[in-house]
Order: structure tokens, then sequence, then C-alpha cells
């Protein structure tokens, strides 16, 4: 399948080196160019444009947030101007509700098809093709397009004919996970606090009460202080804590949990961990309790 790929960053670098591996033809674009000449050298083509990205059947895009989106999404040279008819734009990025509605409505209105279908994984993950993609849109264009998510993940769960639904699904899981980290640090600070020792306290939970992949990854990372280099930086959390308090606003949810995961990451940011990976939001409560400032 000829895919265009969009986004070369910590994620999309692996997820398209993937198609690549399954022997797609990718053309690949990226803001800055040496990843894409990077990717070229295992057999991608290197697009100078976004435009250029959009020769293709299918275009994928894996960006940051909603304003990298609509940079690459609207406008001259854009993929809705770019993309032929009947093409189909699959958006991999953790966006908000509202600007999927609108990537499908233009998508729609250029006579495009559009499909979200946001992944659950860390980089090292999404290098190893052992994502989980989540992916709403029309049937018939999904089934399509399973042997590109076949090439990214282990397994796809469809949830939703509407586009917008696999983001409400991935941002739900995105603050779960975000809880996971807050409730392990406070409760890692407390144990530590006492002389505890961290990774012994973590070999008991995921030994017995909690054995569950978002412990075990998150926990290591908690009980090291490995925060560097980011996986997903911490910016990016607080990003998602406000989309999803922002789909909970819209379905008329209340999210107290939530309220306070936004605020535990504005303490972490104004702490100067902004590109820190997003487990720091644990170490804030050892920060509180007299331990180190997390990243020092």
């Amino acid at each position: 399948m000829r895919i265009g790929f969009i986004g070369l960053g910590n994620m999309g670098s692996g997820m398209a080196a993937n198609l690549v591996s399954a022997g797609h033809d990718v053309i690949a674009f990226n803001r800055s160019p040496e990843k894409a000449a990077a990717l070229a050298e295992r057999g991608a083509t290197a697009a100078p444009t976004v435009a250029a990205a959009c020769g293709a059947d299918v275009v994928v895009s894996m960006l940051a947030d909603d304003s990298a989106v609509e940079a690459v999404t609207f406008g001259a040279g854009g993929i809705v101007e770019s993309l032929a008819e009947d093409a189909v734009h699959v958006s991999a990025s953790t966006i908000s509700m509202a600007l999927a509605e609108r990537l499908n409505a233009a998508h729609v209105g250029a006579g495009q098809a559009f499909v979200s279908a946001p992944v659950f994984g860390r980089p090292e993950a999404a290098a190893a093709a052992k994502l989980f993609v989540v992916a709403a849109g029309p049937s018939e264009r999904i089934t399509a397009l399973q042997p590109v998510f076949d090439a990214l993940g282990q397994r796809t769960f469809v949830v939703s004919g509407d586009p917008k639904i696999a983001n409400l699904v991935k941002l739900s899981g995105n603050f779960l996970i975000a809880a996971v980290i807050e409730s392990l640090g406070e409760a890692m600070a407390l144990v530590g606090k006492a002389g505890v020792d961290k990774r012994e306290f973590l070999e008991l939970l995921t030994s017995t009460l909690f054995d569950a992949p978002a412990y075990r990854i998150y926990g290591g990372l908690l009980a090291d202080g490995q925060f560097e280099p980011a996986g997903f930086a911490a910016h990016l959390g607080l990003k998602d804590a406000r989309l999803v308090l922002a789909a909970g606003e819209q379905l008329e949810t209340p999210m107290p949990v939530a309220s306070l995961i936004r605020d535990r990451f504005l303490t972490l940011l104004a702490g100067g961990g902004h590109e820190l990976d997003w487990a720091a939001l644990g170490a804030v409560a050892t920060w509180e309790a007299g331990g180190p400032k997390p990243g020092s």
C-alpha cells in the first residue's frame, strides 16, 4: 500500500519504520527533514512538503497536539487540499473531540475519508510494533486499513463509526494512566519516607494487587527516578488532562480527579518539568515531602 506519513517524532519514527518493514511504500514528511532522511535510508521516500506526502491512498499523521494537526491539515498545501478524492486521512494523534469533528467534516466535504486511530503505547512499543490501535470511522475504511494497523500494533479495537469517539477513548485511557502515576507516586513517597525501598515496594505491588503494564512501566520509572529522555513529555500530559476535562464538560460528566491531575501537572511544570517524562508527575509527591525536585 502507498502510505504518506506525517510526523516522525518519538512515536511516529518507529511507526513509519514498521510500515516500511511490512513492505508498504512510505512517503514521509517531517518538519525537521533529517528525520525523514534517516527513514529514507531504510527504504522510505522523503517528502519535501506535506503536499508531497499526500500523493498516496492513505496519509497517516502522528503529531503532538491540536495545533500541529491543524497546521498540516488545513490551508494551502495541507492534507485536505492535497489528498486525492476517495483517499483517507488516518489521524493517530491524541487530539480533542472537537478537532476530530472538524477533520471529519472537512475531509467528507472534500470527497475524502477520515479515520481516527490513536494508539496506546510508549516509543519502545511503537518501535516494536506492539501498540494498541483504537480506531473509529467508516467500517469499510477501517477494514481496508487493517494491513496498516497490523504493521503498527498487536491489536486493533474498533470503537465506533464516529471518528471522535476514538479520541474520547484515548483521552480517557490517558487520564487513567495519569491517575495511576499520581497515586503510585503518592504511595511511593509515603513508604519511601519510612525507609521502604521503592523497587521492593513495586515488586510487591505488581506481584500481588496490580500486575498491569501501567504499574510496571511507570512504577519502574518512578522507583528509578528515570524521567529523561522523555518518552511522553509532561507538557503533553497537561495537554491531555485539559482535553479530557473539555470532553467531560461537553458531555456534562464531572471529572474531579482529572481536575486534580491537571493541577498536579501544573505544579510539575511550574517547577521546570516541561520536558521531563510525564512519569515525573508521580515524583511531585516526593518533592513535596522533602525529597528532590523531579529531574534534579
